[in-house]
């Protein structure tokens, strides 16, 4: 599993024009589902983001995490960040899981976010033409992959 973690001030989900979901301060996660994930995946990367200290404690160092903030989390399903564009120019996501496999494990990796967390934790829609606005704080991004097998 692969996610790309966002320090936000705000961010948001559209579609067809509509405001789907929102959240204020937090964090930001864009989930790549891959093949290879299993439920063990899904389990370590929902204890480590909520635990990632990447928010500024009273010295202006990273030492706190979304928890300790009281933050909230927006997490969007990702299929492109498996993406292979080291042939031609035309990427190929053969390393994405395919949907039928990807979605339950994705709403999965919510529901243990949402327990690990104990935080409001919204999503986008998955497999739906999204535009995802946020107002980066930092800015900092963070790639996080789970461990390999």
């Amino acid at each position: 599993m692969r996610c790309v973690v966002q320090r936000v001030r705000e961010a948001s989900v559209t579609i067809g024009g509509e405001r789907f979901s929102s959240i204020g301060a937090g964090l930001l996660v864009l989930a790549g589902i891959s093949r290879e994930d299993t439920e063990a995946d899904l389990a370590w990367m929902s204890r480590k983001l909520p635990n990632l200290r990447i928010f500024e404690d009273d010295e202006g160092r990273m030492n706190r995490s979304v928890k300790e903030i009281g933050g909230e989390l927006l997490v969007v399903s990702q299929f492109t960040l498996y993406a292979d564009a080291s042939r031609g120019n035309r990427p190929g996501f053969t390393e994405s899981a395919p949907s039928e496999v990807a979605q339950p494990l994705f709403d999965r990796f919510v529901e243990l976010l949402r327990r690990e967390s104990g935080l409001p934790v919204e999503t986008g829609s998955f497999g739906a033409d999204m535009q995802v606005s946020l107002i980066n704080d930092g800015p900092v991004t963070i790639i996080l992959e789970s461990p390999k097998k």
